[in-house]
């Protein structure tokens, strides 16, 4: 009887952290929509419901489904120690991610597709720039995710090593997306970009897969460091270091399980040219795999 009461007493403990958790959880999430609508100056019910505008849809949906990546991160249940806590940490921690995955989203915009007004082209239903704008996002919200698990505590020193460490992973999507960039204008002639605001959505499919399999390769990287208040900044070192052996591993074994997985398929024309769907999706698929492998090896 007695283990009885206090397997109840802990499950009530479980409902209350959970209930703290989600309802935390929800109003970060219908923050995306808020912030999305006021910094475009939108009206979200005008263009989701009105418009019937898929292409936002698909925008906002990347902005939900990267919030929720990153609220995970925050999640500490029992360990937090109180109600109380828990509330404070899921909240900051939970602002944070909504405000490094705006400013992700920005510096993608200006740094990584510059030549691009994703704003309007979303607006215009141009449903591969939403791709790209969702797969941006999440890739972002991986990484922050991975931070947020790897940091102990909410003090300066986190903030730091988390903001750093979102630095790394913006540095490595602008890389990644300049290196696919260069390999498509070299074999078509055309820029990445153009060929996105022309609405080539296979294309968005591919580029989005080397986005979320990059982040991934990011994230599996914190999985040899452990988080030290006194050796902070030689933590993110190795880090950073880590990232870029990962994801060069993470293109080389891509590459070769394309190759096999797709024998006998001209991938670059089915997708470059034929705007093949189908092995754009394949290839998504692929890079996917690699990374989440790499991350399983990792840990």
């Amino acid at each position: 009887m007695n283990e009885l009461i206090l397997t109840l007493e802990h499950s009530s403990n479980l409902a209350i952290y959970l209930l703290i958790d989600m309802v935390v959880a929800i109003i970060l999430l219908a923050g995306i929509r808020f912030t999305m609508g006021l910094i475009s100056h939108v009206d979200t019910k005008d263009e989701l419901a009105k418009k019937d505008n898929f292409a936002y849809g698909i925008s906002m949906a990347g902005g939900v489904a990267a919030m929720g990546i990153a609220l995970s991160g925050a999640i500490t249940g029992e360990l937090a120690g109180s109600y109380s806590i828990e509330f404070i940490g899921m909240f900051c921690y939970g602002l944070m991610a909504l405000i490094l995955i705006k400013a992700g989203r920005f510096i993608h915009d200006k740094f990584a597709l510059p030549d691009l007004n994703k704003q309007t082209l979303i607006l215009n239903r141009n449903i591969s720039v939403s791709i790209v704008d969702a797969a941006s996002v999440i890739a972002t919200a991986i990484v922050v995710r991975a931070s947020l698990i790897w940091v102990d505590g909410l003090n300066l020193k986190t903030l730091i090593a988390i903001l750093v460490a979102w630095i790394v992973s913006q540095v490595m999507l602008v890389l990644i997306t300049r290196i696919f960039e260069w390999q498509f204008s070299r074999h078509n002639g055309v820029t990445f970009q153009a060929s996105l605001e022309a609405g080539q959505i296979a294309l968005a499919i591919r580029y989005a897969g080397y986005l979320i399999s990059t982040a991934m390769s990011v994230t599996a990287a914190s999985y040899f460091i452990d988080f030290d208040f006194i050796n902070l900044w030689n933590g993110i070192i190795q880090w950073t270091v880590m990232s870029i052996i990962l994801m060069i591993c993470l293109t080389i074994l891509t590459s070769i399980a394309k190759f096999i997985v797709l024998w006998g398929i001209d991938r670059r024309v089915e997708v470059e040219v034929q705007e093949n769907i189908g092995i754009a999706i394949i290839e998504l698929a692929i890079s996917f795999a690699i990374a989440l492998l790499l991350m399983s090896l990792m840990s």
